[in-house]
């Protein structure tokens, strides 16, 4: 006896991708920098030392002086020499205004003219506090000025490419349905 059949046959579909990657790339390009460091300003303001001998007395005590102190010491002379000679002149005149009270007035005056004695100084040796030394010290007065540098920063932007995926999709195998039967 033969039994009725039913046969069924089915093939599944199938689809197909074709995938084209996404392409990316990112660059980074480095910043410009410039940095510029002006020098520093400097400034020196300097008075210098000062040194001042006076040795006026040192030279005087040894008979060197300058020709003002020596006219001013002859006119002093002068006049102490002029003086003296006015009072021995008028001693001497009242002397021989009164010979008549006896005595040698006249031999007394000459004796005395040839008594003189005279002297001749070379000067003497100066004194340790004859030169006077006067010292003000230098000064010296420095600033500094410090300048900041200069930097200057100029940033690049990423470079970035991209490419995007493409993806195709396709049948690759179509479905299909058979059915048989037979008696």
């Amino acid at each position: 006896m033969q039994i009725p059949q039913i046969r069924i046959e089915s093939q599944a579909g199938k689809i197909g991708l074709n995938i084209n990657k996404p392409i990316q790339s990112i660059e980074q390009p480095q910043a410009d920098l410039s940095i510029e460091q002006p020098p520093a300003e400097m400034t020196i303001n300097r008075q210098p030392g000062r040194l001042t001998i006076d040795q006026t007395l040192a030279r005087e005590n040894l008979d060197l002086k300058s020709v003002f102190k020596r006219n001013e010491e002859n006119a002093q002379l002068g006049y102490q020499t002029l003086m003296e000679y006015i009072s021995k002149t008028v001693q001497e005149g009242d002397e021989l205004m009164k010979i008549e009270n006896g005595g040698q007035p006249l031999i007394n005056q000459v004796v005395r003219a040839m008594d003189r004695e005279s002297v001749f100084n070379t000067g003497n040796t100066p004194s340790q506090d004859s030169v006077q030394i006067d010292y003000a010290p230098a000064k010296v007065e420095i600033e500094w000025n410090r300048n900041k540098p200069n930097i200057q920063v100029q940033l690049n932007k990423p470079i970035h490419d991209y490419t995007p995926g493409k993806v195709e999709v396709f049948m690759q195998q179509y479905p299909s349905l058979n059915i048989d039967f037979t008696i």
